[in-house]
């Protein structure tokens, strides 16, 4: 797209959400398809001249000085030559005499960290082969939604060495489908200069990074996941950017897209500037890189990072409310659903700001899913509890459902419960090691069947015992070890429940659907509720200590006969194979408020589905 003034006017106002498309380096095509030239064009407002700095000239900027085309400070040069894959940077004179030397805010391809120069790169001429998945593709709230959170650089490595996006994609397949996900949450993959910021500081918001291939190589892994029935949800840090000198921070000499504001540019607790969404170009910037994703790489959702650092300021309800970035939030959700109704865009939000997942036209941020940040602190912190403690902190696991259908909310085990010596989930369970095994096994069947969607952070399927390193890959070797590969067959049979009874998704975010049965049992710790769809209903027990009943007696809605579908004692799953063998009919007295009662076998630490037939 030639560079036109409307296109600057609207970039300046905020409201031109293709600037990739004119801004950046562009390969410029005969009627032929051949490159006939290279146009570099790049906004530094307060330069008293832009260089082209290149492999091609010897990184010798006086022999390409870019042009002032626009005069609120948009430069451009066209070479007549191919330089896709060129090199290059933007020399930035300053009006103080100083000289900067930046990466190409709108590249989209870098070198390998730690070199940082942009690539000219030809972003167009993927073929895909999705069109199955985009025509059937669903909204997700009545659907099953098991989110397997991924980190590329220690998902799995070869010798060592990260695995390229077009040759680990095979094998992530396989393994998302075989353990029963249906969606990969990747953590940023968008350019980043240090590994250890597991891609959370970003620098290139157009650039997939090169760690791991090329940007069709990106396009390649996420077009086979789509053909195989997998959705993308990308990892976004919106609201502060990366402050190395070769990125956007203060691009021109000024903070041109961050505050200007000493206290409300510096995000003190990553070390990271936080943009100003007053700022029109800043609006344009990230919106045009949020719809380049979708666009070229076909996402199908965002989940947005510290989104309290964007209804507060530094994520501090007293330092007053962030009037402009909600009203960009707002904006971002009016265009991404105008695109793709069925879009997942989530809030990762430890505030209790309201209506986070309300529409924009009722007064909402117009999110559709929320982070379930006090689920995940309350029940971990109820897990890890020794079980003659868990009678006086009842309430941990009972508090979630006053305000469960509140919001429309995903559970969320992420990398951040298993870092910073906070240990892998399964480590956190008290106990022996076969104990923790069986507290793990119940942790995951109160999980997966709470009403929200679902989210787990790699290797938590298999019960990886060691916190993650992003400097290694996962603990791969823990399958060939008995408890662990009966771990991760429960988990697989556990999801496949889940996804093939709909009473544990379809009315995820109705009240209707769930019921307490057994909600005050704090001196036995055992809880029951049922699960409610338009046509059936999943009962659930879970018996939270290791005492031993051989006719617990559970009060049900309905009289007829309750099928054991799945109880987490079998010894296929490493427990003591004691289980309820028989259809249980219900008996005609009253319990727990219910007009019907069974008497279920239930053992020790020990988690049970029943499915009602009349």
């Amino acid at each position: 797209m030639a560079f036109t003034e409307s296109h600057a006017n609207l970039y300046l106002l905020g409201k031109n959400y293709l600037a990739h498309q004119f801004l950046g380096a562009h390969l410029n095509k005969d009627d032929d398809g051949n490159i006939i030239s290279t146009t570099f064009t790049v906004y530094a407002p307060n330069a008293k001249e832009v260089r082209l700095i290149a492999d091609f000239n010897n990184y010798e900027g006086w022999k390409h000085v870019l042009t002032k085309i626009h005069p609120q400070g948009f430069w451009s040069i066209t070479i007549p030559k191919d330089l896709e894959w060129a090199t290059y940077k933007y020399e930035i004179h300053l009006k103080n005499g100083k000289i900067s030397h930046k990466s190409d805010p709108f590249g989209y391809f870098s070198e390998v960290r730690p070199s940082n120069a942009s690539k000219v790169y030809d972003i167009d001429g993927y073929h895909w082969k999705d069109h199955d998945w985009f025509k059937n593709k669903k909204k997700v709230y009545d659907q099953p939604m098991l989110i397997y959170e991924v980190h590329l650089g220690s998902w799995q490595r070869n010798n060592g060495q990260f695995r390229p996006y077009n040759e680990v994609v095979k094998d992530l397949i396989d393994h998302v489908k075989y353990n029963g996900f249906t969606h990969i949450e990747l953590m940023p993959v968008y350019e980043h200069p240090l590994d250890d910021s597991w891609g959370y500081q970003g620098t290139g918001f157009f650039a997939a990074t090169s760690r791991f291939g090329s940007p069709k190589d990106l396009m390649y892994l996420i077009d086979q996941c789509h053909q195989h029935g997998i959705g993308i949800i990308m990892d976004w840090v919106l609201g502060h950017i990366n402050k190395d000198d070769f990125g956007l921070f203060n691009f021109d000499g000024t903070y041109l897209y961050e505050y200007e504001d000493t206290f409300k540019r510096e995000n003190i607790t990553w070390g990271t500037a936080n943009l100003d969404f007053n700022k029109g170009i800043t609006k344009s910037f990230m919106m045009s890189a949020l719809t380049f994703w979708m666009d070229y790489f076909h996402v199908d959702g965002f989940r947005i990072d510290a989104v309290s650092h964007l209804f507060y300021y530094l994520g501090d309800e007293s330092n007053g409310i962030n009037e402009e970035a909600i009203a960009f939030l707002k904006e971002i959700s009016a265009h991404v659903f105008s695109k793709d109704e069925t879009f997942i865009l989530s809030a990762e939000d430890s505030t209790a700001f309201p209506l986070v997942t309300k529409p924009t036209f009722l007064g909402g941020i117009g999110f559709n899913y929320k982070w379930n940040m006090g689920f995940m602190n309350d029940v971990l912190s109820y897990f890890k509890l020794d079980p003659i403690y868990r009678k006086h902190n009842h309430d941990k696991l009972t508090f979630g459902l006053v305000y469960a259908f509140n919001e429309q909310f995903i559970l969320p085990f992420s990398h951040d419960e298993v870092v910073h010596l906070k240990g892998s989930l399964v480590s956190k369970m008290p106990g022996s090691y076969e104990q923790k095994f069986a507290h793990y096994r119940n942790l995951m069947t109160f999980y997966m069947t709470h009403p929200g969607k679902k989210l787990l952070f790699m290797g938590q399927e298999f019960a990886q015992i060691a916190e993650w390193d992003f400097k290694k890959e996962l603990d791969w070797n823990l399958l060939k070890f008995p408890i662990h590969d009966a771990f991760n067959r429960y988990f697989r049979d556990l999801a496949h429940v889940y996804k093939h009874h709909d009473a544990l998704y379809q009315k995820d975010h109705d009240p209707s659907g769930f019921k307490w049965l057994i909600v005050d049992h704090k001196d036995t710790s055992v809880f029951a509720y049922a699960r409610y769809s338009d046509n059936e209903v999943l009962v659930m027990v879970h018996n939270l200590t290791p005492n031993y009943y051989q006719s617990y007696e559970v009060g049900v809605p309905f009289e007829g006969t309750y099928e054991e579908i799945l109880n987490s004692n079998k010894d296929i799953y490493n427990g003591t194979n004691l289980y309820n063998g028989l259809p249980l009919k219900t008996y005609k007295e009253p319990r727990n408020g219910q007009p019907y009662h069974l008497k279920v076998q239930l053992s020790g630490l020990t988690s049970i589905i029943f499915k009602y037939k009349k």
